[in-house]
């Protein structure tokens, strides 16, 4: 094959070329380098690539599903002899001892680590930017963000540079830079994957990591290789059984829950849900009072905030003038009550039973990802149809399944009049993580954007 068909192939196709003897590991793992060295200034989604080094490894992959595929890793994930920088001039040349868990699984499986992708400096923004490597753009439109915090990985995947990515999501960051880059993420129930080596290290009850590929079986394939306890991370425990989607499911959407929309996510939302009935499944509108009525980025905000500024304002003492200035910004927030923190508590363990008793009559939630397509960059406030939002709405439908720890997918589904696509978001009961791929997967058979790319 040539090396320009081999980047556009998907993580299952290169392990099953690999394994059939059709094209070399070097051959692959090379297309991606050249691929990078050729475009990869138009977004600027790397931190570090490995180059040589993952010549080295391809010329003797180790045997398992992933043998001699190249995968990316945000750059919050520690990588053992590999630059792991957390977006910040305050880690710029710490190179860890140990590979995080997931990484080291990836590995594993015969995976060669391909590079480090970029993000927002700690991971605290919804725009890949940072002093250390700038800023990320997004592949349709370089005037557009690929997303945070797991944009520089989106932006990679989505321009052929990297078959296969490793994010992770507090609030948005694998769904919502997939959405923003047209390519599919699955943030896990939370503990499916063990979150071990990755930084920060507060939020532990919020953060979840999560694959992101230009297809849905790679999802599948990826989380497969990933889950399942490592003795460290105590929220990572033994996964309970999991069925398969077959049959007919009851499959609720909306589009009202998460205030406004841009008209055209609206119209893909509801094309996705029309595709499900075509599938047979029963599909009809839900109305989620629970979700519409409030907003859970005030409450994510509340508690976010609580538990992050004790942690890291003893890190950055006495250097805060080497951070970027929207960390600057959170840091000089004020703390939150322990009133206020209470009930926050109180709201989401509310929002937990309504969930729990919601997914007692349907087995999937069809809803956007984000209000609107990828934005212009570093926007303090967006357009969502006829209504000017805050920048912080764009985690109002993401931010719940991160506060209740279920599992939620994100597939392309649309494009813009523009070019930029859209997503669609699907989410299940805990632990259905696998049945929520396979859905997802026979809903990207039915996507009109299933093969996009950009243009170049």
């Amino acid at each position: 094959m040539e090396s320009a068909d081999l980047v556009w192939c998907d993580a299952t196709e290169l392990a099953d070329l690999i394994g059939t003897g059709t094209v070399s590991a070097v051959e692959v793992v090379q297309a991606h380098l050249d691929r990078i060295e050729s475009v990869g200034g138009r977004v600027n989604a790397f931190v570090t690539v490995r180059g040589e080094a993952a010549l080295r490894d391809a010329a003797h992959p180790a045997a398992g599903p992933l043998s001699g595929v190249p995968f990316t890793v945000k750059d919050s994930f520690d990588t053992a002899g590999v630059r792991t920088t957390r977006g910040s001039r305050l880690f710029a040349d710490l190179v860890p001892e140990v590979d995080a868990t997931a990484v080291a699984r990836l590995r594993a499986a015969g995976g060669i680590l391909l590079g480090k992708t970029n993000l927002p400096e700690m991971s605290y923004w919804t725009e890949t930017d940072n002093l250390v490597t700038g800023r990320s753009l997004n592949p349709y439109d370089p005037e557009r963000t690929p997303g945070g915090s797991s944009g520089g990985e989106a932006a990679a995947i989505a321009a052929g540079l990297s078959p296969l990515g490793l994010g992770s999501d507090v609030a948005i960051s694998v769904r919502g830079p997939a959405s923003d880059t047209g390519i599919a993420a699955i943030k896990p129930t939370h503990g499916r994957v063990p979150h071990t080596g990755h930084f920060p290290q507060s939020l532990r009850r919020w953060w979840h990591t999560g694959p992101m590929a230009r297809s849905v079986r790679d999802l599948r394939l990826a989380l497969s290789l990933m889950e399942g306890p490592d003795g460290v991370d105590p929220y990572a425990v033994a996964l309970p059984g999991t069925s398969t989607s077959s049959g007919r499911l009851r499959i609720g959407w909306t589009t009202s829950a998460f205030g406004p929309l841009d008209p055209e996510v609206e119209t893909t939302v509801e094309g996705a849900a029309q595709a499900f009935a075509d599938l047979g499944h029963d599909v009809g509108p839900v109305e989620l009072p629970w979700l519409s009525e409030g907003d859970c980025t005030v409450l994510s905000a509340i508690l976010y905030t609580a538990e992050v500024l004790p942690y890291l304002r003893p890190i950055v003492q006495g250097r805060e003038d080497m951070l970027h200035p929207v960390l600057q910004r959170v840091l000089q927030a004020p703390e939150p009550s322990f009133a206020d923190y209470l009930d926050a508590e109180q709201q989401v363990e509310q929002l937990r039973m309504e969930f729990s008793g919601w997914f007692q009559d349907h087995d999937v939630l069809l809803c956007p990802v984000t209000p609107y397509p990828a934005p212009p960059h570093a926007r303090s406030r967006h357009d969502a149809g006829d209504r000017s939002v805050p920048a912080r709405t764009v985690m109002r439908a993401t931010v719940p399944f991160n506060l209740t720890g279920l599992p939620a997918v994100s597939l392309p589904f649309g494009t813009t009049a523009q070019g930029p696509p859209v997503g669609v978001q699907l989410v299940s009961r805990w632990w259905a993580d696998h049945a929520l791929l396979e859905l997802a997967e026979t809903l990207a058979s039915a996507s009109p954007v299933r093969h996009s790319r950009p243009g170049w």
